[in-house]
C-alpha cells in the first residue's frame, strides 16, 4: 500500500489528537515546537502570550510586511491569546484553562511558575489528570537550574560543538536551533508517554525536559565510550572515524556531493566505480575503523575521480553502482528535489496576513489518520475572546480583565 501524503485533504479520519487540549504558555522554541507537533495532529494547541510581550519568535528572522515568518510555521496550528500570569485575574484565568485541559507546557525558570502561585500542587489539583510538560536549559533543580537557559548553551555543553568543525579549526555551533529542535520533538514523545501512562492510573504528571539532555542522545555513545576507554572523541571535520571513504568533494562543475560508505558492500563498490578495486584487498580496506584509519588515501581516490565529473554524472554514476551519494543542497534545491515532492514534505495553504506559503509538512505519514496544517501562525492574541468566550467568561468578565491588565 501506498503511504498516504501527510495532508490530505477532505480525509474522513479525524487526526488522532483530535480533543486533546494543549496549553502552551512557552516562548521561542523548544516548548512551542513540541506545541507544534501535537498541534499538527488534532490537538486543539492554545497558545497563552504576556498583553505586552509577545513571544519573541515573531521577531525572529527575516519578516514579510512587518510578519515573523518563522513565526508562521511554529505558530502553526495554535489559537492565540493573551493573558498575564502574574496578575490575580490572569491565575485564575489560567487555573480554569488548565482545568479543562489535558496538556500544559511551560518554559519559564523553575521557581517562576510556583511565585505566581500556578505550580503543579495548584494545576493538578484543579485537574488531576493533567500534565505539565516543564522545558527548561538545565531542569528543574541541580547547580545551574535558576541560570538563563537557551540551546546555544546545550550545543556547547554537551559535546556537540567540541567535535564538530576541522581538527585546527575552533569548535562550530549550528547556525540554526538545533538542541531546542530536538529538545522540541522529545518534549511532544514524553508529552505522549505520560498521556499514555494517563490511560492506565488516571493520573498525570509532570514532564521535567532539560534542553541540555535530549542532544547526548542523539551524540551517540560517547559517554561509553569515555567510561569504558578514556576516549574522547576529536573534531574530524567531514570525516569519520567509523568509516571512509565519508567527506563531501566537488565536482567537475563546481558543485558538491556526499558520499558515505557505512557499509562495507558499499565501500567496495565505490572503490571499483572510481577504478581503484586494487585497495579492496588491502588489509585495513576489511573494517570501518581500518578504513577510516587510511581516509587521506581514500580521499584522494574518491575526490580524484569526482574532480573529473559533473555532480549529474557522479550521481547517475553511483546510482548505477548503488553507492551511496547525496548532492549537497541548499534550501532552492531542497524545494525542487523531486524525492521531497514525492513525499509531500512541503506544503502550500493560505494565510489571510501573507497570502499563499510554502512549509514543511507534518513530521511522518500515517496512512489511516494523517495529521495537516489548519493554518499558520496567527497574530499576536487573535483568539483572546474567542478561547475565553468558550471558557464561559462573560462580556464583563473579559471587560475586568482588560481593566486589570491581564489581557
Amino acid at each position: 500500500m501506498t503511504p498516504r501524503p501527510p495532508h490530505v485533504p477532505g480525509a474522513k479520519a479525524p487526526a488522532p489528537l483530535t480533543g486533546l487540549r494543549v496549553i502552551e504558555l512557552a516562548t521561542l522554541f523548544a516548548g512551542p515546537i513540541a506545541a507544534t507537533m501535537l498541534g499538527d495532529f488534532g490537538a486543539d494547541v492554545i497558545k497563552v502570550e504576556h498583553p505586552r510581550k509577545p513571544d519573541p519568535s515573531r521577531g525572529h528572522g527575516p519578516s514579510k510586511n512587518g510578519v515573523g515568518l518563522w513565526w508562521k510555521m511554529l505558530g502553526r496550528n495554535k489559537r492565540t491569546i493573551t493573558l498575564d500570569l502574574s496578575t490575580p485575574g490572569g491565575r485564575r484565568t489560567l487555573l480554569r484553562l488548565a482545568a479543562g485541559a489535558d496538556v500544559v507546557v511551560e518554559n519559564f525558570r523553575p521557581g517562576t511558575l510556583e511565585k505566581w502561585g500556578l505550580g503543579w500542587p495548584e494545576l493538578s489539583e484543579v485537574n488531576p489528570r493533567l500534565v505539565l510538560a516543564r522545558v527548561t536549559g538545565f531542569g528543574q533543580f541541580g547547580p545551574y537550574a535558576s541560570r538563563p537557559g537557551f540551546g546555544t548553551l546545550a550545543e556547547a555543553m554537551s559535546g556537540f560543538a567540541a567535535i564538530t568543525g576541522e581538527p585546527d579549526a575552533p569548535p562550530t555551533l549550528p547556525p540554526f536551533g538545533l538542541a531546542d529542535s530536538i529538545a522540541g520533538l522529545v518534549t511532544a514523545y514524553a508529552v505522549m508517554t505520560a498521556l499514555a501512562a494517563r490511560e492506565r492510573t488516571g493520573e498525570g504528571q509532570v514532564v521535567d525536559m532539560a534542553i541540555i539532555e535530549p542532544i547526548l542522545t542523539v551524540l551517540g555513545p560517547q559517554p561509553l565510550w569515555y567510561d569504558q576507554l578514556g576516549y574522547v572523541q576529536p573534531r574530524t571535520g567531514n570525516r569519520s572515524q567509523n568509516n571512509a571513504p565519508r567527506n563531501t568533494y566537488r565536482t567537475s562543475d563546481g558543485s558538491w556531493v556526499a558520499v558515505s560508505t557505512s557499509a562495507q558492500s558499499v565501500a567496495e563498490r565505490v572503490m571499483r566505480l572510481v577504478g581503484r578495486p586494487e585497495l579492496i584487498e588491502e588489509p585495513w580496506f576489511a573494517t570501518g575503523a581500518g578504513r577510516a584509519a587510511h581516509a587521506d588515501v581514500l580521499d584522494e581516490a574518491v575526490g580524484d575521480w569526482i574532480a573529473r565529473h559533473t555532480r549529474a554524472e557522479v550521481l547517475e554514476a553511483f546510482e548505477k553502482a548503488e553507492a551511496a551519494v547525496a548532492p549537497v543542497q541548499d534550501v532552492r534545491d531542497v524545494m525542487a528535489d523531486p524525492q521531497y515532492r514525492a513525499l509531500g514534505t512541503f506544503t502550500t495553504l493560505h494565510d489571510p496576513e501573507l497570502g499563499r506559503l510554502r512549509m514543511q509538512n507534518v513530521l511522518f505519514r500515517l496512512s489511516a489518520t494523517p495529521g495537516g496544517i489548519r493554518w499558520a501562525g496567527r497574530p499576536h492574541g487573535a483568539d483572546t475572546e474567542a478561547v475565553l468566550t468558550e471558557l464561559g467568561l462573560t462580556p464583563e468578565e473579559l471587560a475586568a480583565l482588560r481593566t486589570e491588565g491581564a489581557l
